[in-house]
């Protein structure tokens, strides 16, 4: 199907470019949102009318997106999810999360504009993509831990597997130190158990 841009589409075209794309595609997201026509010559005409309006219009949103992205490129978010130990999360954190994360924030961002590379299932530190504008975007890093102190730590660059590390040795030190309590205490009930043999011999 052919089609008018009316906004600049990712990998699509610009504004105001007629380009071929599928039937669903077009009839399903791009027309339905307002960021196509059908190319016929009313429609054509139609664009020409109110190009000027539409340029503006564009130039405006994308003004206010350049001053958002400003703000929030750059930006970390912490959010908390249960996880096993080797740092595998029970579920996984969707565009919603990142979006209610950031709007928690005072920043005003839609699921929809949030675009995740791969899906996230671990916790650590991710980079994601949020789509503010059809030219304009922001990267935001969500900092995923079971916990306010693992996210602190995370921040300072530790990762999962080393503070694993951290907190097995520390247990393994504190058992330790356990034993030698038990044992230095032990030692000192053994010197004042210790009676003197009594003699059963008879006189």
């Amino acid at each position: 199907m052919d089609i008018i841009l009316l906004e600049r589409v990712a990998k699509l075209g610009q504004m105001g470019e007629v380009v071929s794309v599928k039937e669903g595609y077009a009839r399903n997201f791009l027309l339905p949102q307002g960021k196509a026509l059908r190319v016929n010559a009313a429609n054509l005409a139609r664009f020409e009318a109110e190009k000027a309006q539409l340029e503006a219009r564009n130039l405006e949103s994308k003004t206010e997106a350049a001053a958002l992205a400003e703000k929030l490129d750059g930006e970390t978010f912490v959010i908390i999810r249960s996880a096993s130990d080797a740092g595998s999360l029970y579920g996984s954190v969707t565009t919603r999360d990142a979006s209610e994360a950031a709007t928690e924030a005072g920043f005003t961002v839609d699921k929809k504009q949030v675009v995740l590379s791969a899906t996230i299932k671990d916790l650590g530190l991710h980079d994601v993509t949020v789509n503010l504008h059809p030219e304009v975007a922001a990267t935001i890093t969500l900092n995923v831990a079971r916990s306010a102190e693992e996210a602190e730590l995370q921040a300072a660059g530790k990762s999962i597997a080393e503070l694993a590390a951290e907190e097995e040795a520390a247990a393994e030190f504190e058992i330790q130190e356990l034993f030698d309590d038990i044992g230095s205490a032990a030692d000192e009930f053994g010197d004042d158990d210790e009676a003197p043999a009594q003699s059963n011999d008879e006189d």
